[in-house]
Parts: structure tokens; C-alpha cells; sequence
């Protein structure tokens, strides 16, 4: 067997494991030293291969893709920096845990540290970034070095998603000559339903065991004043199963837009979406203090909520996650959880006694949630402001779709104004690093799902990554952008540099003053502007008619938006508490 031959059936039987273990799509980036992967990828029948020029953007895509569709995402790309490009999203894979297999092309051992063109150090470059890494050896075609190749597939494959998802590298050495000969037969070196890698999995669920459950129902059992929260997941099933304990529980559901618990069929009477406004007042969260706290999912968005947990500290909290980690910004005492979140609701149900007697206070947050939707959701000002515009999105999004939120400001207007709907929409947003890059890309890789997307999106945040436009426009994905363009940095104009009146702009503001209807035109976007919150819902109803890319801008001032959003609070905080007399 030539090498040829062997670099073609040694690639193709890693890339045939790789579908027999369930991916599906894998996105590229051209170069030369990945050719033996762009090639077979795209042989392969049963494997969707997108093409993304920037490394960068095309790792965002590959995120939102994986995000979405919640299966791994496979990358692949050339040797050298192109490769470094992808650190960005590795990072946040890893934070948000979403399922990234990274395979980089590399030079082979003898053409590295001698100056060798495209040639960096790739071995760990991402470090502690990924659940785990491994070099391939170099192609040969025998049946022990193809049985190889299947392992390592299949254990890559498996990386991504044992306990918390995440990326995964696999780096490849390729010599040349690097083409691939696809008029072979049998590249794919087995039938469709033989295993001859030698790997397969089961895999179980977490429960708690008798002892542990009764423990935790003496203890909540004997408190009044019980709190349930749910912060950022992707478990759209999750939902129903902490609610229906809220339900038997007879107490509040503190639900994070991020959480999936917002949005759905399911029965939301007591899921609260309004604490982030009237939490703001530190004598209303001294009201509100709990007996207890369970949390699931990532810590919530809402600051305000992070002063009330800080404030009790000493309260007893309880934090679920499915598999391992320590997410807890507070630094409270804390008792983690480590089994499914769903068998966790219905086993405390199962030996719960039914209807704890929290009447009053599961009706004070009703009530104070009531109030605070109350202003959140009045009046139509003669400007849209960014509020009104997640109000407008909340309204006419379509079902069985997808919201994808920008951080900063993006992501704390949908907090405060994207309440609970009967529509499955699930809202997504790179929560894990927290960044402003990649996120027109990611909402991009979202909508290549296969479910229409509306992107959320600051003009900052816009201008980072107005490259992963191009995908949208090469593959005609159904993605309408609502850009919320205040010319700046929004968010740092609720934070105490706004005070600095000399540095303030430069530093922080940061106007870029760019007409990005120009960049609507260049992506070949169906581009309109809205002024107020009624023609915003008429443009949005009109895009989500039209198959491919559509940005509406929505044009604000960050001085009076900020002026508006802490106008809505006070009166809010100010109408509980005068209900206190």
C-alpha cells in the first residue's frame, strides 16, 4: 500500500468512526496541510459540511451549531496560526460546555522547529481549554494503524460529551503529498453496521440515593420560605419537572432567560421573570429572605440577584449540577448536588409530602412580580428603546424557533423584558466566557440548524464579528438581526465610569460611528431601520417571511436609555414598597 493510499483510508476510516458515533456536521476552514480532512469530510454521505473562511468566525459557528442542535460540532483547519484562531471559542466551549471536536492539521515532526513555513507549536495549545487532547500518528494503511484511527475517533467523539460537554483537540500530521485518493474503493473500510473500532458506550443517569433524598426533604421540609432558581442550561425537557415540583412545593421559580423555563408548554404559574427589577432594593431583598435556596443550572445573569445571595449568605443554599464543577461566584457555604436535575425534582416530589404552607409567601412574589411586569411591559415611547425592542421580539417571535442574545446590554434587556410565553423558543447566548466576540457567528452556526434564529445583537458587539455575516449569505440561513446600535458601549453607562466625564468616551463609550446599512448591503441583507416599537414588530413579522438574512437597526441614546431602564425600576421598587403601609 503506497502512501497515498494509506493517508486516504487511514483519514477516512477516522472520519467514518466519527459518523458511526453521530456527527453530523463539520465546519471548514480551507488550507493546504488540512487537505487530506476537507476532502474526506466532504466525501463522506452522511456529514454536512459548511465552509468558513475566517478561523475565527468559523469556530463561532461551530459553537452556535453545537449549541443549538446539542451534539458535537466537528472543525477542522490548516496548520500554524489558523489554529489559534479558534482559542476564542475553544474558551468559551469549554466554559459553556458545548460539545467542539477541534481538528487541526499540523506539519509533520520532522518539518517542525527548523523554520518551517506554518509551522507553530500545536501540541495542547489550548491547553486546560479542552477535556482532552491527542497527537494522531502519522498515516499508515495497515489493519492494526486503521483500527487505531477508528479508537481515537470514537474516544474523541466520546470526550466531547462524557460528564460536562466540552471541546476536544485531536492533532494531525500530515506529509505529503496531501490529496487524498477518493477513486479508491471501500475508503470507508467497513459496513455501515460492523463496529471495528472496538469502543462503544452505555451510559447512566445520576440519582440520588434514598438516604440523600430523605436528608434533603427533612430539611425543606421543616422551612417555609423556600426558593427554587434556575440559572443558564440547554435541557429544554428540564422545565416541566421544576415546575411541577415548584407546584407540589407550593413556592417560587426564579427562572434566568438562559435557563429554558421562560419559554414553553408548560405550566410557568409560579416561575418569577421580574426579580432582576425589584431585587435592586436591598430592603426588599432583606424582605424576601429565604429559608433556602436551590439553584440549577450556571449562576444567573442578574446582578441584582447576585447582591441578594451575597446579602444571605449564611441562608442554606444548594446547587444541582448534572455531572461535576463548582460554579458559585458568591463564595457562600454550598452543598452541591451531583446527579440528573430532572430525577432530582421528581424523586424530592416522590417523598415530599404535597403542599408545604407557603401561601404567603409564595403570593409575595407573585405580587411583586406582578408589579414589576406591570411597568416593564407599559407604555410605547415615541423612540424605541432597547427595552421595547425585546418587548417587540418577545411578541412576535415566531414558534419553534430561536433566540440568540449578545452580551452586555443585550442579554440584561432580555433578562428584564422577555417574559414567560406558551412558544418553545429557546434563548441562547454565550454565557460561558461572557464575550462580546463571535456572536453573529455563533447565531449564524445556530440557524444551520435547520430553526430560524433571531440574533439580539449591540453595535459593538456587530462591528467584532461582521465577518460571520458571510456564512449567513453563502448558505441563505433564515437569521434576522435586530442591531440595537447606541454607538457604543452600552452597558458601562449604568456603571460607575460613567462618572468620569473626561475618560468616559474614549474608554468606555467608544463611538465607532460606522453606517452599517452599508455592511446589510455587502452581505446582501434586507436591510430597514425601526423608530418605534410597533414598526419594529412590522419589520420583524415581514423578515421572518423571507428565507435568508435580514437586519433591522433599531438606533438609540445610550444617556436616555439609561435614564429609562432606571426610571422603570424606581417606580417599581417604589409601588411594592408603599404596598408595605
Amino acid at each position: 500500500m503506497n502512501y497515498t493510499e494509506s493517508l486516504t483510508r487511514y483519514t477516512a476510516n477516522f472520519v467514518d468512526e466519527l459518523v458511526k458515533n453521530g456527527m453530523t456536521d463539520v465546519i471548514i476552514s480551507p488550507g493546504s496541510r488540512s487537505t487530506p480532512l476537507a476532502l474526506i469530510f466532504s466525501e463522506h454521505p452522511f456529514i454536512k459540511e459548511w465552509i468558513v473562511i475566517d478561523e475565527r468566525s468559523a469556530a463561532f459557528f461551530a459553537l452556535g451549531l453545537a449549541k443549538k442542535s446539542n451534539r458535537p460540532v466537528a472543525l477542522v483547519c490548516t496548520s500554524g496560526t489558523a489554529a489559534a484562531n479558534y482559542y476564542p471559542a475553544v474558551v468559551e466551549a469549554f466554559y459553556s460546555r458545548v460539545p467542539l471536536l477541534v481538528l487541526t492539521a499540523d506539519r509533520p515532526h520532522e518539518l517542525r522547529q527548523v523554520g518551517a513555513p506554518q509551522a507553530i507549536e500545536q501540541i495542547k495549545m489550548y491547553g486546560d481549554y479542552v477535556k482532552w487532547f491527542h497527537e494522531m500518528a502519522i498515516p499508515e494503511g495497515s489493519t492494526q494503524m486503521l483500527r487505531y484511527s477508528r479508537q481515537k475517533a470514537a474516544q474523541a467523539f466520546a470526550y466531547t460529551e462524557q460528564g460536562n460537554k466540552g471541546p476536544v483537540q485531536v492533532n494531525f500530521p500530515f506529509r505529503e503529498p496531501l490529496t487524498p485518493d477518493l477513486s479508491l474503493p471501500d475508503i470507508w473500510g467497513t459496513k455501515r453496521n460492523e463496529n471495528t473500532s472496538g469502543i462503544s458506550r452505555m451510559e447512566g443517569v445520576k440519582y440520588l440515593s434514598a438516604e440523600n433524598v430523605r436528608e434533603l426533604t427533612e430539611i425543606f421540609g421543616s422551612s417555609q420560605r423556600g426558593l427554587l432558581v434556575c440559572g443558564p442550561q440547554l435541557d429544554t425537557d428540564f422545565a416541566e419537572n421544576v415546575c411541577q415540583l415548584a407546584h407540589h412545593w407550593n413556592i417560587p421559580v426564579l427562572a434566568d432567560p438562559l435557563s429554558q423555563v421562560r419559554t414553553g408548554a408548560h405550566n410557568k404559574t409560579q416561575v418569577i421573570e421580574g426579580y432582576d427589577a425589584f431585587l435592586r432594593d436591598s430592603d426588599i431583598r432583606e424582605r424576601l429572605k429565604p429559608d433556602y435556596i436551590i439553584r440549577f443550572g450556571a449562576m444567573p445573569v442578574s446582578k441584582a440577584y447576585l447582591f441578594f445571595i451575597k446579602e444571605h449568605g449564611h441562608i442554606p443554599q444548594f446547587i444541582v449540577e448534572e455531572n461535576e464543577g463548582f460554579r458559585d461566584p458568591s463564595g457562600n457555604d454550598t452543598v452541591y448536588i451531583y446527579a440528573d436535575p430532572k430525577h432530582v425534582c421528581n424523586q424530592l416530589i416522590e417523598i415530599s409530602s404535597d403542599k408545604q404552607n407557603n401561601d404567603e409567601w409564595l403570593s409575595e412574589w407573585l405580587k411583586y412580580n406582578q408589579i414589576a411586569k406591570q411597568h416593564l411591559l407599559s407604555g410605547e415611547e415615541a423612540q424605541v428603546t432597547e427595552g421595547e425592542a425585546v418587548r417587540g421580539i418577545a411578541d412576535v417571535i415566531p414558534n419553534h424557533t430561536a433566540l440568540y442574545v449578545g452580551n452586555s446590554m443585550s442579554i440584561r434587556d432580555v433578562e428584564s423584558f422577555f417574559m414567560t410565553t406558551s412558544k418553545n423558543v429557546s434563548i441562547l447566548c454565550n454565557r460561558g466566557a461572557n464575550g462580546i466576540d463571535g456572536v453573529t457567528s455563533s447565531a449564524v452556526g445556530a440557524a444551520a440548524s435547520g430553526e430560524r434564529v433571531t440574533l439580539l445583537i449591540g453595535d459593538l458587539s456587530f462591528f467584532h464579528d461582521m465577518n460571520g455575516l458571510l456564512a449567513a449569505k453563502q448558505y441563505q440561513l433564515p437569521i434576522t438581526i435586530v442591531l440595537v446600535n447606541n454607538n457604543g458601549g452600552g452597558i458601562f453607562s449604568f456603571l460607575p465610569q460613567a462618572n468620569d466625564k473626561k475618560h468616559f468616551e474614549a474608554l468606555f463609550g467608544t463611538p465607532v460611528d460606522l453606517p452599517f446599512e452599508k455592511a446589510g448591503e455587502l452581505y446582501g441583507a434586507d436591510y430597514t431601520v425601526a423608530s418605534t416599537e410597533s414598526e419594529l414588530k412590522m419589520q420583524l413579522k415581514q423578515s421572518y417571511e423571507n428565507n435568508g438574512l435580514s437586519i433591522i437597526e433599531v438606533r438609540t441614546n445610550r444617556v436616555e436609555n439609561a435614564a429609562w431602564h432606571r426610571e422603570k425600576w424606581d417606580r417599581i421598587m417604589k409601588e411594592i414598597k408603599e404596598g408595605w403601609q
